[in-house]
C-alpha cells in the first residue's frame, strides 16, 4: 500500500536559536523542534537526560503514605504479597520491589496471574490466597487502580492493599485501597505522568532509600522500553541511564538471557529490548507463567539462571511457531471473507486461537491492511479479543459506543482488548463498522510516513548520523529520524538478501551510497541503474567488520516525478 509522506515543516528561525543556545547541528535543532522541543532549557534537558534531573518522588500523591506503610511492615514483620502483571513492565517491577524489600529484611510472597486461567489483573482468587498466607500487605504493580472489587474482597479479609499502578483509573472511581501510588489520579501533581510501572518502582525505591540506585536501572530501561511508554521526561532519564547498565549488569538472570541471545558484552539498544529481550521475557507469560521470566531475575545462582533463560527462550520459539501459523490463517481468512468496501475495521474470530498470541496477530493485521483490527479467540461461546488501531480511530472510544454487545473492554486510543459473547459477534462487527464508517474517511485508510526532514543525497554523511545518534535512545514519543532525498540515481542492480531484504547503491551529486531495506524486496523491479527515486531512509552506521560508514536504512522508495 503506497504511503504518504508527511515531510515536517523546516523552521529556519527556530533552528538558529536552539543551534545557537546549545552548539548543536542545525538539523539536530529541527528535529527537536519536530519533537516539540522549542524551548532552550527544555532541549537541553532531552539531551543531557541527567539523573539529577528527575523530580522528588514525594511530589507524587500517596508516595508518602506508601513509604511510611512499608515501614510499618518491616517494623512490624509483617508478611508482604507483590502482585504483579504478566508483561515485561509487570515483572521487571515485581523483580525490582522483591529485591528492594528483601535488601529491607520484608519476609515477600510474589503473584503473578496466568494469561489463560486468570486474566489480566487482580482476580477473585487473591483474596482467599493472602488470607491463607497470612498475608498483611498487598501490594500489586503495574495492576489494580481499576480493581474495585477484587480490592475491597483483600480489604474485607483485614489486609491492607498499596497500589502502584500507571493505568488510567476508571471512570466510576477508585478502589478503596489503603494507598494508591499512580500520577494519572486526577489529583495528583506529580510533574511527569508517562512513568512505566517499573519506573514507579524506580521511584518508589528511591522514596524509600534516599537515593536512586543506578544499578537497578538495567531492568528499569528494559521495563519502560518494552512497554512501549513515551522516551520523554524521565522515561528517557531512565532509559538512557540504564541501556548501558545492561552490558555490565549484576543481575544473574540478565546475565543469562544476554548469554542466550548472543549479547554479552554489546551495547543494548531499545531494538535489542524491543525485539530480543523483551519477546523472551513475555514469552512465559504468553506460553505458560509468567514466573519463570520473575525467577530469572530473582536468582542469584548462574546455572539456575541460565536453565531458566534456556526455558524462555524455548518458550519464545514455541510462541514464533503459534504465532506464525495463526498469522497464516488470519490474513487467510481476511482475504477470503472481508469486504474492504463495506468493513473499515477487521473483526475476526476463531475458536482455540492462543490468548497469547492474538494481540500480536491484530498488530500484524493492522500493519499489514492499515485497518483497525479486532482479533477474537473464543471458546466455550465466550471470545476473548485483542484490537490494535491506526492513526485516526480511537479504539477505546469505540469500543464505548459499542457497550452493549461488549462484556468488559478496557485500553487506550491505540491498543484495548474485550470480552464477548460469541452470539453478539456478529452484530458487534457490524456496529463498530457503522462508528467508524462515521469516524473514518476513506483518505485516513492510506499509511503516513512522518518524515523529519528533506535533505540533498550529499548532506547524508557519517558526521550527520553520529550527530544524529545524540537524540539516542530512540522509540515511542522520540522516534528514530527519518530523512528523505528526491531524484537519486540507482548505481547498482539490487541484491535480495535474506528475509526479503533489498540491497542497492544510490548516488546524487557525485556521493555515492549503499541503501538496504530490510523487507522491501517487492521494490527490486523499480531498482535498475540509471533510474532516478525518491528515498525515505534513517540515516545509520554501518561497521560490520570494517572502518564505520554511513547507509541508508530504508522506510520507503518511490519512483521520482518529471
Amino acid at each position: 500500500m503506497a504511503k504518504k509522506w508527511n515531510i515536517s515543516l523546516p523552521h529556519p528561525k527556530k533552528q538558529v536559536e536552539l543551534s545557537d543556545a546549545l552548539g548543536i547541528h542545525p538539523i539536530v535543532a529541527q528535529l527537536l523542534i519536530n519533537r516539540g522541543l522549542t524551548d532552550p532549557q527544555e532541549a537541553g534537558t532531552f539531551l543531557s537526560a541527567d539523573l539529577a534531573q528527575t523530580h522528588d518522588p514525594f511530589l507524587m500523591k500517596g508516595m508518602a503514605e506508601a513509604v511510611a506503610r512499608v515501614r510499618q511492615a518491616q517494623e512490624k514483620q509483617e508478611r508482604v504479597l507483590i502482585f504483579g502483571d504478566y508483561d515485561v513492565d509487570g515483572v521487571t517491577s515485581a523483580a525490582l520491589l522483591n529485591r528492594a524489600f528483601a535488601a529491607l529484611g520484608l519476609e515477600v510472597l510474589h503473584q503473578i496471574p496466568h494469561r489463560v486461567e486468570d486474566g489480566y489483573g487482580l482476580n477473585a482468587g487473591v483474596a482467599q490466597y493472602a488470607a491463607e498466607e497470612r498475608i498483611d500487605l498487598v501490594i500489586t504493580v503495574d495492576c489494580g487502580v481499576t480493581a474495585v472489587d477484587e480490592v475491597q474482597a483483600i480489604r474485607d479479609q483485614g489486609i491492607d492493599v498499596l497500589i502502584i499502578d500507571h493505568h488510567e483509573p476508571a471512570e466510576a472511581g477508585l478502589p478503596q485501597a489503603t494507598v494508591i501510588v499512580d500520577p494519572k489520579q486526577a489529583d495528583c501533581g506529580y510533574p511527569f505522568k508517562e512513568l512505566a510501572s517499573v519506573g514507579l518502582v524506580t521511584k518508589f525505591i528511591q522514596a524509600l532509600t534516599g537515593k536512586i540506585n543506578e544499578d537497578i536501572l538495567d531492568l528499569t530501561a528494559i521495563g519502560t522500553v518494552a512497554d512501549i511508554v513515551p522516551l520523554r521526561g524521565e522515561n528517557r532519564i531512565f532509559v538512557k541511564n540504564g541501556l548501558p547498565k545492561i552490558r555490565t549488569t549484576k543481575n544473574k538472570g540478565l546475565q543469562a538471557l544476554l548469554k542466550i541471545t548472543k549479547l554479552t558484552g554489546k551495547d543494548i539498544s531499545p531494538f535489542h529490548i524491543g525485539f530480543i529481550l523483551g519477546p523472551r521475557i513475555n514469552a512465559a507469560g504468553r506460553m505458560e507463567s509468567a514466573h519463570t521470566s520473575l525467577d530469572l531475575f530473582l536468582t542469584d545462582k548462574t546455572q539456575e539462571a541460565l536453565q531458566l533463560a534456556k526455558v524462555l527462550d524455548r518458550y519464545n520459539q514455541d510462541r514464533q511457531k503459534t504465532q506464525r501459523l495463526a498469522i497464516e490463517e488470519a490474513v487467510n481468512i481476511v482475504e477470503q471473507q472481508v469486504n474492504f468496501k463495506e468493513e473499515k475495521v477487521i473483526v475476526l474470530h476463531k475458536e482455540g486461537w492462543h490468548k497469547g498470541v492474538i494481540g500480536i496477530i491484530a498488530s500484524k493485521l493492522a500493519d499489514k491492511y492499515y485497518r483497525p483490527s479486532i482479533v477474537i479467540s473464543t471458546e466455550s461461546g465466550i471470545g476473548t479479543a485483542s484490537c490494535r488501531s491506526i492513526d485516526g480511530f480511537h479504539i477505546q472510544e469505540a469500543l464505548e459506543l459499542c457497550a452493549q454487545w461488549l462484556e468488559n473492554f478496557g485500553g487506550h486510543e491505540g491498543a484495548a482488548g474485550l470480552t464477548i459473547r460469541q452470539e453478539n459477534i456478529d452484530p458487534f462487527r457490524k456496529f463498530i463498522n457503522e462508528v467508524a464508517d462515521r469516524q473514518l474517511e476513506i483518505r485516513k485508510l492510506a499509511p503516513v510516513l512522518a518524515v523529519d526532514c528533506e535533505i540533498p543525497l550529499p548532506g547524508a554523511t557519517l558526521n550527520l548520523a553520529k550527530t544524529v545518534d545524540t537524540m539516542q535512545p530512540f522509540g515511542e514519543g522520540n522516534s528514530t529520524p527519518v530523512f528523505c532525498s528526491r531524484k537519486v540515481e540507482v548505481q547498482s542492480y539490487p541484491q535480495i538478501l535474506s528475509k526479503e531484504t533489498l540491497k542497492f547503491w544510490v548516488e546524487s551529486g557525485g556521493y555515492r551510497i549503499s541503501a538496504i531495506g530490510f523487507g522491501m524486496a517487492k521494490y527490486a523491479d523499480m531498482i535498475r541503474p540509471g533510474e532516478q527515486i525518491d528515498l525515505a531512509y534513517e540515516l545509520t552506521i554501518d561497521d560490520w567488520n570494517k572502518e564505520p560508514q554511513p547507509q541508508l536504512r530504508l522506510k520507503d522508495i518511490r519512483l521520482s516525478e518529471g
